[in-house]
């Protein structure tokens, strides 16, 4: 596949475009300043909030192939709720009728809460501080923008409550719309690990829109 990751330079996406190479796919790297040495990597400089430039970035062109499916992996910093729910609105609105898959890496916040069903996880104290409260709001925005917008095939994965630089493991639990915690009760994964399962739900798609992944439990100890 060609794979656009938009927010290429990110954390995740730095993550899910070198995932992708691992597994032989091009990538067509999406990011106001992007670079590669790779050359199945395609570096395209793209403004997420202009959508003629994301239309010309994921349709293709002489010079550049089209994207077979299309990772958004955008974060702001402050948060910037009207940015990422519109560059997420426009590359639906662009793929859909391409028939073009779209994976929304989101937050955590549009989970619901395991102490309290009834409850987001935007909504839980226990998770979200007042200091945070409105990047997982933002999140929530998002999703709600999946589902009114989409125009074709789509999926929203939702991060665990903590994501971080770590090990690639290769393994992952797999939920649907409630956080996953261990046996302790945290709720973690590695970048790469969180790339691991971007990968493969664009390779092998879940019966779910609305998706969750976190770290593995370790093996238990046979020393």
């Amino acid at each position: 596949m060609t794979i656009a990751v938009l927010g290429a330079t990110g954390m995740v996406g730095s993550r899910v475009a070198a995932e992708a190479r691992a597994r032989g796919h091009r990538v067509l790297a999406l990011a106001r300043k992007p670079t590669s040495d790779d050359p199945y990597v395609t570096a395209v400089a793209v403004d997420a909030g202009d959508p003629r430039a994301l239309r010309a970035a994921l349709t293709g062109s002489a010079n550049r192939p089209a994207a077979d499916a299309v990772v958004v992996a955008l974060r702001t910093e402050p948060v910037d709720q009207e940015f990422l729910v519109g560059a997420t609105r426009a590359v639906l609105a662009i793929a859909g009728p391409l028939g073009v898959p779209v994976l929304v890496v989101g937050g955590a916040g549009a989970l619901r809460s395991p102490a309290n069903p009834e409850l987001l996880v935007a909504d839980d104290p226990a998770y979200v501080p007042p200091a945070i409260r409105a990047v997982a709001a933002a999140g929530v925005a998002q999703l709600h923008a999946c589902r009114a917008d989409a125009r074709g095939p789509w999926a929203y994965l939702c991060p665990p409550a903590q994501l971080n630089p770590g090990e690639r493991t290769g393994r992952y639990r797999r939920g649907t719309d409630t956080l996953l915690t261990d046996a302790e009760g945290a709720s973690w994964i590695s970048a790469e690990d969180l790339s691991v399962a971007v990968l493969d739900e664009l390779e092998n798609p879940g019966p779910e829109h609305l998706f969750t992944v976190a770290a593995h439990p370790a093996e238990p100890s046979t020393g």
